[in-house]
């Protein structure tokens, strides 16, 4: 039997729709665990193809994240962009919520476009953590994205931009206070331009 809803009824079921998207964004679990219980699609989707479960995921929100894998929301859905919550929670550097996809068997190794996979994302953006993380969970550095760029690579040059960049900061903390070296207008009216 098919349900009839006029506009009105259509008006408000939409409003409640994105009310739950809203709830798993903001990670507000009692209102979005009642909704579930009242039926709800768990796999609902906005119109960039987020999940809840990509929502709550990528802002971090793990109880939300949990209330709604509990309801049996598929671990992989990917949004309109080919991205999986393990890739947003990745690229976040959310490690517990990473932990939790990764126990209900998310696709460590799932292309989340341009075969970038969820390592990948996580030594990008300087995760070290989640990188650490996810290879003890077994991701492959073998994976290549549209590029020909394996994981490898990805996870060494940022180990190396990581190092670096911290030596930098280690750097300017030992020059905090000093007294800066600025030219003064005499140094600079003695310079002489060179001409052809």
């Amino acid at each position: 039997m098919q349900t009839i809803l006029n506009e009105a009824e259509e008006q408000r079921y939409a409003e409640l729709q994105q009310m739950a998207l809203d709830f798993a964004r903001n990670g507000e679990v009692e209102p979005l665990a009642a909704m579930l219980e009242a039926g709800l699609p768990v796999n609902l989707s906005d119109a960039k193809g987020n999940s809840l479960l990509m929502l709550a995921a990528y802002h971090g929100h793990l109880e939300a994240t949990k209330i709604i894998l509990k309801h049996g929301a598929e671990v992989d859905r990917r949004n309109s962009h080919g991205q999986t919550p393990l890739g947003g929670a990745a690229f976040q550097g959310y490690e517990e919520v990473v932990h939790l996809l990764l126990q209900h068997r998310a696709d460590i190794n799932a292309d989340n476009g341009a075969g970038m996979t969820p390592i990948m994302f996580a030594a990008m953006f300087g995760r070290t953590l989640v990188v650490e993380q996810l290879r003890g969970y077994g991701a492959s550095l073998r994976c290549r994205n549209r590029f020909g760029i394996s994981a490898r690579f990805v996870v060494s040059a940022s180990r190396l931009l990581t190092g670096f960049f911290g030596s930098l900061r280690r750097l300017s903390r030992h020059f905090e206070g000093a007294t800066p070296v600025h030219p003064s207008k005499t140094d600079v009216a003695d310079c002489k331009i060179p001409s052809d």
